[in-house]
């Protein structure tokens, strides 16, 4: 039995566009709640607080989210 399905590459500019679209919104709501909270804090302090919950949503929200819904946008046929 031979396999007929045509082999799929991804493409990083499509997987770039699709996942900018959750993050931005994503970061900003992040900003809107941590900032009030770190006021006088310095960058490095307030980033310290924001990377650890923008990568745990990266990884189990939205890179979960595109690959599912998006999978064919991506996914390109050679």
């Amino acid at each position: 039995m031979t396999n007929t399905s045509p082999v799929r590459k991804l493409s990083k500019p499509h997987l770039a566009l699709v996942t900018l679209l959750p993050v931005y919104p994503l970061i900003t709501a992040i900003l809107y709640v941590v900032l009030p909270l770190t006021e006088g804090w310095t960058i490095w302090q307030r980033t310290a607080v924001i990377t650890p919950v923008m990568v745990f949503a990266m990884v189990f929200v939205v890179s979960p989210f595109v690959q599912k819904r998006f999978s064919g946008f991506i996914l390109r046929a050679k």
